[in-house]
């Protein structure tokens, strides 16, 4: 294919081998299942494959071709719907045929920086996890600015969704004023936007343990749970009482979750550990005094043998492995954006914890719908493009509620969603068995993509109560008290200018390093009450506050876009 034999030029020496694409997860409710066109094969160095049926640059039968790259999590996930179902119609509908350049996470790094060294770019990239704010500022040159075209004329759709939600423009427009990418708002989503605690009710009910309501009570029952038997099989030392896994990084992890629940610690979601206070003042949490409570406490638990011994160095096969073990579930305590999300077919031993009462008193969840909600980079339009008002047409179609709705979840021609016939619509059960989450994953773009959905439209949608967002948005009835409506917790999406965006990641590399070392030992070693203000002038050594006051700089600036 066209796209391949061109990469295959970058990377010649590293082609050893091709993986076939994946199988089709089904969507329920019938509909045609057939495809336009199949996947072609993948290199396995190189990774990427062709879907679509264009081939050629230019024109063909009068009709444009664009050749978009985009990027999927894993090479098992099926690619065929970007070819048929919803995807096709919007191609016919705007007169433009796609060129599929797909690329999987495990090797995009490095070919990512091999095409854009090229200079040989598709025409754009899809996709929030396909080029990295810095990508942008460090290759500007490549890319158009969009925002002549950002108009009522070229682009109502979107126009429409930024009247409704103003942040959508904000969170696209440079500090400069240009656009260089289209945004999304992820739709029927919870106020409680981030991962949920769910506690091992089976332990519970064997111990006969009341469902604790404070943090200090979960550690009284975490602790039970790893000291007596709490699954039955005789072996009191096989439970624990939280795992974790390194694959991720387990500070920005640790602060979304456990110890965002016992103080409030939540970050950005942007891996740079700032967020919001109590007056709504960006903040560098690891040196906030909350933050410093919360690592006692997991020290704590480190102690107690109530964290994983491998809490800092397994895999995530490994955690997974323990979490989703055959029999039952190894862990007391989990969190995720669903239950079953982690802990597979053991998701009936857990509940959903109400969140327990904080160390100062206060009941905390993340309520970070600015920042995972909302995103940038969905859209980007490289210098390569011939004719990008056209491209940006096709875009804007992805802004219309039912559009979205189908590049969330799956086409209705594939039987994913039933037009009811009355206004409303239903997104349906997989057919094949599988999970809602898998089907989504696997018949749209999901969270990747242009996309917004308007509030009176969202009401028209219903999902399945036991399986996915459903279970997930249900999840509110318990935590959504919590949520308060005057304070974000984080920060949202910002902007720099490339001396500033250059300066954070200077600075960064090593405060971040520094930062997650500390705590690692925090925990495992303890300390931090004797070594704490060291750890305060070393972060300032390091340029702490240069880098706190660019970032205030970016919020003010958006605060300003926003007209607040």
């Amino acid at each position: 294919m066209r796209n391949k034999n061109r990469f295959a030029k970058l990377v010649s020496s590293l082609l050893v081998a091709s993986m076939a694409a994946g199988l089709l997860a089904g969507c329920g409710g019938g509909g045609d299942q057939g495809t336009a066109g199949s996947a072609g094969t993948a290199g396995a160095a190189g990774g990427t494959e062709s879907a679509g049926g264009s081939a050629g640059e230019g024109a063909q039968d009068g009709v444009p071709t664009y050749r978009i790259a985009t990027v999927r999590w894993t090479d098992a996930w099926p690619t065929e719907f970007l070819d048929r179902g919803v995807m096709a119609e919007m191609e016919e509908k705007y007169g433009i045929n796609i060129e599929w350049e797909i690329y999987y996470a495990s090797d995009w790094a490095e070919q990512k920086s091999l095409l854009l060294a090229s200079g040989d770019l598709p025409d754009a990239f899809l996709g929030s996890n396909a080029l990295t704010s810095s990508d942008l500022t460090q290759n500007k040159d490549s890319f158009i600015d969009l925002s002549p075209y950002v108009n009522e004329e070229t682009m109502p759709n979107f126009m429409r969704a930024a009247q409704e939600n103003p942040t959508l423009l904000a969170v696209c427009t440079e500090r400069d004023g240009t656009i260089l990418s289209l945004p999304k708002e992820l739709p029927l989503r919870p106020e409680v936007a981030g991962y949920a605690a769910f506690i091992n009710k089976e332990w519970l009910d064997n111990l006969g343990l009341e469902t604790p309501t404070t943090c200090e009570e979960l550690e009284e029952v975490l602790y039970k749970f790893v000291t007596e038997d709490a699954d039955g099989d005789g072996d009191p030392n096989n439970e624990i009482g939280l795992s974790g896994c390194a694959a991720a990084n387990r500070l920005s992890s640790d602060l979304w979750q456990i110890m965002g629940m016992y103080a409030g610690t939540y970050v950005s979601r942007q891996d740079n550990y700032m967020g919001l206070d109590a007056n709504s003042q960006p903040v560098f949490v690891p040196v906030e005094q909350n933050y410093f409570e919360a690592v006692k406490w997991m020290r704590n638990l480190w102690e107690k043998g109530i964290l994983d011994p491998e809490y800092f160095t397994q895999d995530n096969s490994m955690y997974t492995a323990k979490l989703q073990a055959e029999g039952g579930s190894q862990a007391g305590l989990v969190f995720g954006w669903t239950a079953d999300a982690v802990v597979g077919l053991n998701v009936g031993q857990f509940e959903v914890l109400e969140a327990p009462t904080a160390y100062d008193g206060n009941h905390y969840v993340e309520n970070a719908t600015t920042n995972i909600d909302i995103a940038n980079r969905e859209l980007i339009i490289t210098k390569n493009c011939q004719n990008p008002e056209k491209l940006l047409a096709w875009a804007d179609g992805f802004y219309d509620d039912l559009v979205t709705l189908q590049t969330y979840y799956g086409s209705i021609s594939d039987g994913c969603i039933t037009d009811n016939g009355d206004g409303t619509y239903t997104v349906n059960v997989p057919s094949d068995g599988s999970s809602l989450d898998t089907s989504a994953w696997s018949n749209s773009l999901r969270d990747f993509g242009p996309k917004y959905m308007s509030p009176d439209f969202q009401d028209k949608v219903t999902l399945p109560s036991d399986q996915g967002d459903g279970v997930k948005l249900a999840l509110d009835e318990v935590n959504g008290k919590y949520v308060k409506e005057d304070t974000n917790v984080v920060l949202p999406v910002l902007h720099y200018t490339d001396e500033e965006e250059s300066r954070l990641t200077t600075l960064g590399t090593d405060i971040y390093t520094y930062v997650e070392t500390m705590y690692a030992h925090w925990v495992t070693e303890g300390g931090i009450e004797e070594e704490w203000d060291e750890y305060l002038a070393q972060l300032d050594q390091m340029g702490l506050q240069e880098l706190l006051e660019i970032q205030r700089t970016a919020y003010a600036a958006y605060q300003e876009s926003l007209g607040k």
